[in-house]
């Protein structure tokens, strides 16, 4: 049985400045190779190179990873300000259409941090530029110094619905997470469930109600030493044995045609 293919949603980046580049973080890598047991691959985010239906064929899964930018709020019906921040209209324009064929298909998806937000928005979801100024909430966003290690260290616990799929995974109702964002769910659709909150009630974690497949996205990193961290690994073993099955499915479905 061959690994499963897991599609890691890249970034536009310059390299020193001026070289046009797409990229994804090693620590995404290493956990879909290492932990979730698949084959890496990273997708370029400009609708000229790639396309969702070609996507859907090479790739068994799709982790949609964090970034600096954030999804253009056109994409739920607000006017950008510039508490939104920078954007990456390409990235937005492979992404979402990505997520709700996946959704319509059963295949899996593990959204993280932007990715959180993209699979909010392709279900209908808002998003506020700055959960920090809402009354009663607390900052989440990155420690802007430091080491990575104190960059990505736990920062609050997430309570989980009792029975709920989060729950379930983990064993119990509340997790300890780290918390590197600045944006999130506003208003959630009727195809979002928020699954786990932070202690001022800001979504962290989610599912798509009904979906067929894999869905489960969390809004904090759970790549990072997710070889090691007692709720990052269960996750992506989790995205990894539904990715396996899909693959499984995909070769089934070749040999008996």
């Amino acid at each position: 049985m061959r690994k499963p293919v897991i599609g890691i949603i890249g970034n536009h980046y310059l390299l020193n400045e001026e070289y046009p580049v797409h990229v994804a973080g090693t620590m995404n890598s290493a956990a879909v190779a290492h932990v979730a047991g698949g084959v890496p691959l990273i997708v370029p985010t400009d609708p000229d190179f790639v396309q969702t239906e070609d996507l859907v064929e090479i790739c068994d899964g799709f982790v949609f990873t964090g970034a600096r930018p954030n999804v253009h709020p056109e994409e739920y019906g607000h006017d950008a300000t510039e508490a939104h921040g920078a954007f990456d209209r390409g990235r937005d324009r492979v992404a979402l259409p990505l997520i709700r064929a996946c959704v319509e298909r059963g295949q899996p998806i593990l959204g993280i941090c932007r990715g959180f937000q993209e699979v909010a928005v392709a279900m209908g979801c808002s998003l506020h530029p700055e959960i920090r100024d809402l009354p009663g909430r607390d900052n989440h966003r990155m420690p802007p110094d430091g080491t990575l290690e104190e960059k990505f260290e736990m920062r609050h616990i997430v309570t989980l619905t009792e029975g709920g799929p989060f729950q379930q995974l983990w064993g119990k109702t509340q997790v300890l997470t780290n918390s590197l964002h600045g944006q999130g769910i506003l208003e959630a659709s009727d195809r979002i469930v928020v699954d786990g909150v932070a202690p001022d009630g800001t979504p962290e974690a989610i599912y798509v109600k009904d979906a067929p497949g894999f869905t489960l996205s969390v809004q904090w990193h759970p790549e990072w030493q997710a070889g090691i961290d007692p709720v990052s690994r269960p996750l992506f073993e989790a995205f990894g044995r539904a990715a396996q099955l899909w693959a499984a499915g995909c070769q089934m479905a070749r040999k008996s045609a």
